[in-house]
């Protein structure tokens, strides 16, 4: 059995107690603190990770124009996933501390590098701690380079920003945005020079893919929110720079709504050029 969206802590204990082959990967980050990600992992992480920096592993170089997250190389992100023994058929499962935000970007790129066995523990890291089981402060040490090879993409093909000031006429797609309400109005904040999002653009905050408990709510939740937002269009996901929209990428299919497409410079390539229209208020 494989794990392709979700896996939960109690799965994962079983897995790894009996000695199945997984490659863990921790994705711990915090935006405008890039160093506090290594720090957390280096404080405790799930025995056997190896560590994921968003900056440095999960985008490619970010040059003023293209958002502060994009694509990394297909090329380099092969080499960095081989660099950690992953083979191919290989279970990976990838966390975060943050409700999988980080741990969803990760997820998205081994299903856009053709890599199905791949997914997110549910709860992450807090799950993880509240069910008794330890942690571990020290980094596994080197493995074999692995043979992964990337493959055909597993995930809709992503977007460019003409592709999407295109579709702001014709509206044959619905672009959801995955910031959190007050970043979508276009409320002054410290991470947008530019405040507002996308016209035609509608609000799923990220967060609203979870439940109370930290856990991704049930797949009928997700659909039923998703369809009512969408309209019967095929879905865009942005969100500041292409890495929350990941969550809902996730979120879409565990619903069984597979297909979305991601435009990975989102927001912050958007606004990189003053003629792009922007809007601001509820959507």
């Amino acid at each position: 059995m494989t794990w392709e969206t979700l896996i939960s802590v109690a799965q994962l204990q079983h897995l790894l107690a009996a000695g199945s082959d997984i490659l863990l990967i921790d994705c711990e980050f915090e935006l405008g603190a890039p160093d506090k990600g290594p720090s957390l992992y280096a404080r405790g992480h799930l025995p056997g990770a190896r560590y994921a920096h968003l900056d440095n592993d999960l985008a490619g170089p970010p040059d003023g124009t293209n958002g502060r997250h994009p694509l990394p190389a297909r090329v380099a992100l092969a080499a960095w996933l081989r660099s950690l023994g992953l083979r191919k058929g290989q279970q990976v499962v990838v966390y975060d501390s943050h409700g999988g935000a980080w741990a969803a970007r990760a997820w998205w790129l081994l299903r856009w590098m053709g890599h199905a066995q791949v997914a997110v523990l549910d709860g992450g890291k807090p799950a993880w701690i509240a069910a008794g089981l330890p942690l571990d402060t020290t980094e596994p040490g080197p493995t074999p380079t692995g043979d992964f090879e990337a493959g055909d993409p597993l995930v809709g093909a992503p977007v460019n920003a003409a592709a999407v000031l295109k579709n702001i006429e014709g509206r044959e797609a619905q672009v959801l945005d995955a910031r959190d309400p007050s970043r979508f109005r276009g409320d002054p904040n410290p991470i947008d020079p530019v405040s507002g999002h996308i016209p035609g653009a509608r609000n799923r905050f990220f967060r609203d893919n979870l439940g109370p408990d930290g856990l991704f709510r049930p797949a009928s939740e997700l659909a039923a929110d998703f369809h009512a937002l969408l309209g019967g269009k095929p879905a865009v996901l942005s969100c500041g720079s292409g890495v929350t929209a990941c969550h809902n990428a996730l979120a879409m299919e565990i619903a069984g709504m597979p297909g979305a497409r991601l435009y990975p410079g989102s927001w912050s390539e958007w606004i990189s050029n003053p003629a792009r229209p922007v809007e601001t208020g509820e959507t």
